[in-house]
C-alpha cells in the first residue's frame, strides 16, 4: 500500500453514474487500498484476478473484529446469517463444492444451449412491441422482461407470483450493495423471508406435481446418495431467480448504451454479425454488469508488495481490473467489439466462484443486442440514461430510445 491520501469514495456523488474515472485514479494512486473504514480494494487486473482464484474466503463470519463487523453488527444485528447462509455464493469448499456439483447437473451447458430457440422468441416478441410504439424504455422493453420471463419459465415459476417475486426481488438485489442504513436492511429482510417462502411454497407444490424445468430437475439431483434438502433448495432458487436475471439487465442496457455511444462500433457489430459473440465479451469488459467481489482473508495475504491481514474485507474491483491498461493496452477505456483478447475479463468472476450461469447470460446477451441491433438500423438514445444508483449491480433504471 501507497503512503497516499487517496480514500476511495464509492458514495461519492456521481459515482453510478460513472465510476470509471474513480476506478482510473484509484489503480494509479494506490492499486492495493485499505480504505479507513476497514476494508481493502485491489483494482489491477492482474491482483484482482489472483484474489479470485484464491483459496481465500466468502463467508463473512471470518471477518475480523474492526470497523466493517462493527458496522455490520449494528445495521445487521442477528440477522445476517438470514441473508447469507445456504447459497453457494455465500459458501466456501466443501460446502460450495458439493451445493455447485448438485445445481450443475440441472444446469448443464446442454440445457442452456436448448434455450436458444425460446431466447429468439422472446426477444423478437419484445422487439415486435417495441417497433410499434416508437419510443420507449429499453429496460422495461427488453432488458428487464427478457432474463425475468427465462429465468421464470427455466425454474417453473407458478405465472400467479410473478408480479409479486418481481417486486420482491427487487428489494432483496439490494443486499448485494453496502447497506449502511438499519431501515433499508429491515426492508430487504423482510422482502427476502417473503421471497423464501414464496419459493418453499413452489417446491413443495413441484415434489407434489414434479415438471418439466429447472427446479424439478433441483429437487432431482443427487450425487452419491446426496440431495439438496428443503432449506437448501430455496437458497439456490432464490440465488439462481436474482441472479439469473438482475446481471443479464445491466448486461443489456449497459451493452445498448456503449453501442450508441460508440456509433462506430454499433456500425462494426451490423457490419460483422459473426463478431456478435465477441462483441458480448468486449461489452462484458468494458461496462460490468456486477462491479465487484469480496473475499475475506483466512491467512495473511502478500500482494504487490503490501500484506494484508488475516480477517480482512478484501474489495475485488472488477470493474476497475477490466479497464487496466496493464492488462489491456493503452485503448483499455475504448469499446473495441473485434478485441481478440476480451473473453479474457472477470465480469463472471474466477475460480471456483466463477458464475454458473456465465453462458445463459452470454446467450441472452448476444441474442438480445444482435437482433435489436440489425432489427433498428435507426435506434437512438433519445435522453440521457437514468441510473439506478446501485454500486455494485450497476446499471440504467430506465434507457430512453427510439426505434425508428
Amino acid at each position: 500500500m501507497s503512503e497516499t491520501a487517496y480514500v476511495f469514495d464509492p458514495f461519492a456523488p456521481g459515482f453510478t453514474d460513472d465510476p470509471y474515472p474513480t476506478y482510473d485514479e484509484l489503480r494509479a494512486a494506490d492499486p492495493v487500498h485499505q480504505n479507513p473504514f476497514g476494508f481493502w480494494v485491489l483494482s489491477t487486473y492482474d491482483e484482482v484476478n489472483a484474489l479470485l482464484r484464491s483459496g481465500h474466503s466468502v463467508e463473512e463470519r471470518h471477518v475480523a473484529p474492526g470497523p466493517m463487523q462493527q458496522i455490520a453488527d449494528e445495521v445487521y444485528g442477528d440477522s445476517a446469517e438470514r441473508m447469507h447462509g445456504l447459497s453457494m455464493l455465500d459458501k466456501d469448499p466443501p460446502d460450495h463444492t458439493r451445493l455447485r456439483k448438485l445445481v450443475s447437473k440441472a444446469f448443464t451447458p446442454k440445457a442452456i444451449a436448448a434455450l436458444e430457440p425460446e431466447v429468439e422468441r422472446l426477444v423478437d416478441d419484445a422487439l415486435d412491441r417495441m417497433a410499434g410504439q416508437g419510443e420507449c424504455d429499453l429496460v422495461e422493453a427488453l432488458a428487464y422482461p427478457l432474463p425475468f420471463t427465462v429465468i421464470t419459465e427455466m425454474l417453473g415459476m407458478p405465472e400467479a407470483d410473478h408480479e409479486r417475486m418481481r417486486e420482491l426481488a427487487g428489494i432483496v438485489v439490494r443486499s448485494l450493495e453496502p447497506v449502511v442504513d438499519a431501515d433499508a436492511f429491515r426492508e430487504i429482510l423482510a422482502a427476502d423471508t417473503e421471497l423464501a417462502d414464496i419459493a418453499a411454497d413452489v417446491v413443495e407444490r413441484k415434489r407434489r406435481e414434479p415438471g418439466h424445468d429447472l427446479l424439478t430437475a433441483l429437487i432431482r439431483a443427487e450425487d452419491g446418495g446426496d440431495v439438496l434438502d428443503d432449506e437448501e433448495l430455496v437458497a439456490q432458487v432464490l440465488l439462481l431467480y436474482i441472479a439469473g436475471h438482475e446481471t443479464t439487465v445491466n448486461l443489456i442496457a449497459n451493452g445498448t448504451l456503449a453501442l450508441l455511444r460508440n456509433p462506430d462500433q454499433l456500425a462494426l457489430l451490423r457490419d460483422r454479425p459473426d463478431l456478435a459473440g465477441n462483441a458480448v465479451e468486449e461489452l462484458l469488459r468494458y461496462d460490468s454488469p456486477v462491479q465487484m467481489s469480496r473475499r475475506i482473508t483466512l491467512e495473511p495475504y502478500r500482494v504487490a508488495g503490501a500484506e494484508i491481514p488475516a480477517g480482512a474485507f478484501v474489495i475485488a474491483s472488477l470493474a476497475a481490473a477490466n479497464r487496466d491498461p496493464g492488462r489491456w493496452g493503452p485503448d483499455a477505456d475504448a469499446l473495441r467489439l473485434d478485441r481478440e483478447d476480451a473473453r479474457g475479463h472477470v465480469s463472471f468472476g474466477a475460480g471456483v466462484h466463477h458464475c454458473l450461469g456465465a453462458a445463459l447470460a452470454r446467450l441472452e446477451g448476444r441474442v438480445a443486442i444482435q437482433r435489436l441491433v440489425e432489427r433498428f438500423p435507426q435506434l437512438r438514445l433519445t435522453g440521457e440514461p437514468v441510473w439506478n444508483g446501485r454500486i455494485n449491480l450497476r446499471g440504467p433504471q430506465h434507457l430512453p430510445v427510439a426505434v425508428a
